[in-house]
């Protein structure tokens, strides 16, 4: 593919918005995956007498550390970090907070402002803002990749198949398709979500009911274009299956016109989760959302840090994404290739 010549990754480093843009995302993507390292309410390493112990990869009892209850840790309970200090010693992350914690020893009201302890403030649950924001971007990026991959799969088969195939295929699919994309998405998803609790992986598959139709017209396009090339056509001659030709003659002219698509689409999916989970329709409490920061930071005016913080968030992601699918379009460009 042209993307991963030499040409086209030339191309695409030229467009210097695109590439600085895969750069920072991808490092907030790596700083996400670690979130537990970064942001966390349990130590990195403990040493307590003479065993080496690592809480954030396993469960210890309170007893474990001289507790009198087999109850999970509590790692700020004054007793526990006694008894630690006294056989030892224990290194917290950068950030001793998780998505989930609540800071009960904060001395103002809640949303609390920025400080040495919060870095970027607290919630109206007294949660910090910072963690809340890491564990949140991994889950956004995780959804809208898993959303991209899935969709993308389903969306380049179906036009794959209408395209090829032609004909009475093709018009039916297409009906099916008008259809399809003028239900109105929004109330079926209300519906939805108030029979089933929503949860990630059912938040997943009700939107890849609506989300897979996005590349079907593109690739659709492709393949009635290509099928009629004479190469395709001494191919059928040959008695070469039409499976074969799909997918190794024609599909790959289809994807160069799709992989374009991709970061418009991750970029989309990012902002229905957001959406959904303002709206109180997406995910549920105990997960770290950024939709969730979105309405807090409407609710919560007085509290500016929190609406500035998730707003350049999700503005620089989205923005990178679609500086990226740029770059990615002048990377396939033979005229801008160079």
């Amino acid at each position: 593919m042209a993307f991963f010549s030499g040409r086209g990754w030339k191309a695409f480093k030229h467009n210097r918005r695109a590439y600085w843009s895969l750069i920072i995302l991808g490092m907030i993507l790596f700083f996400s995956l670690i979130a537990e390292i970064i942001a966390n309410d349990r130590p990195l390493a403990v040493k307590y007498g003479n065993e080496l112990r690592f809480p954030i990869f396993k469960n210890y009892l309170e007893t474990d550390f001289g507790g009198d209850f087999p109850t999970s840790v509590d790692y700020k309970d004054p007793l526990v970090v006694e008894n630690i200090n006294k056989n030892g010693w224990m290194i917290f992350p950068i950030i001793p907070y998780s998505f989930n914690t609540v800071d009960y020893d904060l001395t103002v009201p809640t949303p609390s402002a920025p400080d040495k302890n919060h870095w970027l403030g607290t919630d109206d649950e007294g949660r910090d803002v910072l963690a809340r924001i890491l564990y949140g971007l991994r889950l956004s990026l995780a959804f809208a990749f898993l959303l991209t991959l899935l969709s993308s799969i389903i969306g380049i088969l179906a036009g794959a198949i209408q395209g090829y195939m032609g004909g009475k295929v093709d018009i039916i699919m297409q009906r099916f398709l008008e259809i399809w994309e003028s239900l109105p998405q929004l109330f079926i998803l209300i519906i939805v979500a108030s029979i089933f609790v929503p949860g990630f992986w059912t938040l997943l598959i009700i939107m890849l009911f609506f989300s897979w139709t996005s590349l079907v017209g593109v690739v659709r396009a492709e393949f009635l274009r290509v099928r009629n090339f004479e190469f395709v056509k001494a191919a059928k001659v040959l008695g070469v299956s039409d499976t074969r030709i799909i997918w190794r003659h024609i599909l790959p002219n289809a994807l160069v016109a799709t992989i374009t698509f991709i970061p418009f689409i991750m970029s989309e999916a990012i902002v229905a989760l957001t959406a959904l989970d303002f709206l109180g329709l997406g995910l549920g409490h105990e997960y770290p959302s950024l939709g969730d920061l979105v309405r807090q930071g409407k609710d919560n005016l007085q509290s500016p840090w929190i609406g500035i913080s998730i707003f350049i968030v999700l503005s620089g992601c989205l923005s990178m994404l679609i500086f990226i699918g740029e770059g990615i379009r002048d990377a396939f460009d033979s005229r801008r290739a160079h």
